[in-house]
């Protein structure tokens, strides 16, 4: 990567003791609680990990991408899922900066950075995860006010954010990507509820499904112009999915940290196992393949920062990241042998995080479909314009 200023090496180094010290020993009992600590949340606010590059005038730094990779990584080393409150709060920031009427993102972007609020992503639905532009959930204009009903489904934070960017369909089913409308709504809303699906990993953020049952939302609280919404989430994605790769990142990271620990202490034939080459050469070529992929990560971070086109490094970032993190973490819990296998390590859990995201934001298959695209143009892509 390429060398930090002064001010990102300070950050980053702060946001590492703090992690350290402050995330790291709760990992397993989070996931034990179901809940992400929101007295830990603010804590972070305080210290400018959330949201770093949102406006300065709303209490962010205004920081580049960069920086806000850093503090993710640095974060997600010690717990994944307490990751995911910068990640979510700067793709879901972003918007509100960007798009919302500036009375709306005054008093709902200040709140995010001091880590006061919790914001979900609504876009997915039962009927189409990886087609996200098959939207059913309406939003009917009624005079001053949109009335929202339908079903927003596998959504990370359902049961715990305060609000939620949802995209619903304000015009014809036929219209597709086009006739799909942002909105910011509260989450304690009239008409708004909610359940936590029983997942396999990623306890601490959880993940549910929405219900809007003729849920009123002010016309004001529409981010940017009717039927721009898809736009909106897919020019955000570009920057989730870099971010999403650095969370894995340093989840194996984590796990590959710790098994070199441990293969200097144990012993076995009457020698430190780490002087056997079966055992530290898969742990050596982890460290490569994280190292390139967080090279990946950070080289798109900076491309976004350049303003420069960057599609297909997010999509290359997003399916590699969980990839790499699952392999490499699950050698480390091979490395540990039988203690490795226990639920008493932290192995286990970081490998059932990690999977999550292997599915999350879009899955290998959409993200591959993205770089063919981006690299050969839309004749990679034919088979989905004919439907």
């Amino acid at each position: 990567m390429t060398a930090l200023s002064e001010e990102q090496d300070a950050f980053r180094e702060a946001a590492r003791r703090f992690a350290r010290e402050r995330i790291a020993p709760g990992y397993m009992a989070r996931e034990q609680a179901g809940r992400v600590d929101r007295d830990l949340v603010r804590e972070m606010g305080k210290l400018g990990l959330i949201g770093a590059d949102l406006p300065e005038r709303f209490g962010g730094l205004g920081a580049a991408s960069v920086t806000v990779g850093l503090a993710i990584e640095a974060v997600s080393h010690a717990d994944l899922n307490v990751g995911y409150v910068p990640l979510l709060s700067s793709l879901n920031g972003q918007i509100v900066a960007r798009h919302a009427a500036p009375e709306l993102a005054a008093a709902w972007i200040p709140r995010i950075v001091s880590g006061e609020a919790l914001f979900a992503l609504a876009l997915t639905e039962p009927r189409g995860g990886s087609d996200a532009a098959n939207l059913q959930l309406s939003a009917r204009r009624d005079g001053d006010v949109y009335v929202l009903n339908g079903e927003k489904s596998s959504i990370s934070m359902a049961d715990q954010a305060d609000a939620a960017v949802v995209f619903a369909r304000t015009g014809a089913p036929e219209s597709g990507a086009r006739g799909v409308s942002a909105f910011l709504v509260p989450m304690d809303s009239k008409g708004v509820t909610t359940t936590r699906f029983r997942d396999l990993g990623s306890h601490a953020v959880g993940r549910g499904s929405i219900f809007f049952d003729g849920v009123r939302v002010p016309v004001d609280h529409r981010l940017a112009e009717e039927g721009m919404g898809f736009v909106q989430v897919m020019q955000g994605f570009d920057y989730s999915r870099a971010l999403i790769g650095l969370q894995c990142c340093a989840a194996a990271q984590a796990s590959l940290d710790e098994s070199w620990a441990y293969v200097t202490e144990r012993e076995a034939f009457g020698a430190p196992i780490a002087q056997y080459q079966g055992v530290t050469f898969p742990l050596a070529e982890g460290e490569g393949l994280v190292a390139a992929v967080r090279q990946l990560c950070y080289h798109t971070l900076r491309l976004r920062d350049a303003g420069a086109a960057h599609t297909a490094e997010a999509a290359m970032c997003k399916w590699l990241g969980p990839k790499t993190a699952v392999d490499v973490i699950h050698q480390c819990l091979l490395t540990h042998g039988h203690t490795g296998w226990s639920m008493d390590l932290p192995h286990q859990q970081r490998l059932r995080d990690v999977m999550g995201l292997e599915i999350g934001d879009g899955t290998a298959q959409i993200m591959k479909l993205i770089v063919a695209r981006e690299r050969a143009g839309k004749v990679a892509v034919q088979h989905l314009a004919k439907r």
